[in-house]
């Protein structure tokens, strides 16, 4: 467990931050916000942090899997999610995106915040590495793509943050290209010509 921790709240849940875990900010919390509401059979939380978003599908999902390559996010997240009373309906594993699933996984709802400010990540701490996401901040969001895309299930869907500061567009045509369709569901403006986009993709009819 971590020396130290923050403690953030949302809704009814209360979530223990570990220093070396990221902190929920805005893009948490307007992701939270936009969760879907009906019941799903399986779910997974890439990059899950300290596991507020699979924490909070749990209470709407008969299975979570929270996964990230951060070892102390995963156990932060395990934590928070005993505290939370989802433990039963949760696994976690350590690994970069997908690649900790077990081949032929097929999931109803995969859901994503990634690093997306373009910023170098070599050298990075845990924490920053939550959020550079390259040169041009698209070193992990094209990935995740690329993976996610194989592990939908026929009417399942993604949901996953994206920045005008990586260039939305880009990401909107590649995830087309990829056979899904795509489109915003939220959106958020920052300060400093910043806006936030949650993106919402599913597998377009007939590319199964």
């Amino acid at each position: 467990m971590s020396s130290s921790s923050k403690t953030v709240f949302f809704e009814d849940y209360v979530f223990q931050v570990w220093n070396e875990v990221y902190e929920p900010a805005e893009d948490s919390f307007l992701f939270a916000e936009n969760l879907p509401t009906v019941q799903v059979r399986a779910a997974i939380d890439v990059g899950t942090g300290c596991g507020i978003l699979g924490i909070i599908m749990a209470k709407r999902a008969k299975m979570v899997i929270a996964t990230d390559v951060n070892p102390h996010a995963v156990q932060c997240a395990k934590q928070n999610a005993a505290a939370n009373g989802v433990s039963d309906r949760m696994q976690f594993f350590q690994g970069d995106l997908l690649s900790s699933l077990r081949v032929g996984a097929r999931f109803d709802l995969i859901i994503f915040n990634p690093p997306y400010l373009p910023e170098r990540v070599e050298g990075s701490s845990w924490v920053e590495r939550a959020w550079k996401g390259g040169d041009d901040g698209r070193r992990i969001i094209d990935k995740f793509v690329g993976e996610a895309v194989g592990c939908l299930t026929p009417r399942g869907r993604i949901l996953f943050m994206q920045s005008t500061l990586s260039n939305v567009k880009e990401t909107l045509s590649g995830a087309q290209k990829t056979g899904l369709d795509v489109g915003v569901v939220a959106r958020q403006d920052l300060p400093f010509f910043e806006s936030i986009f949650l993106v919402e993709a599913k597998l377009r009819e007939g590319s199964t």
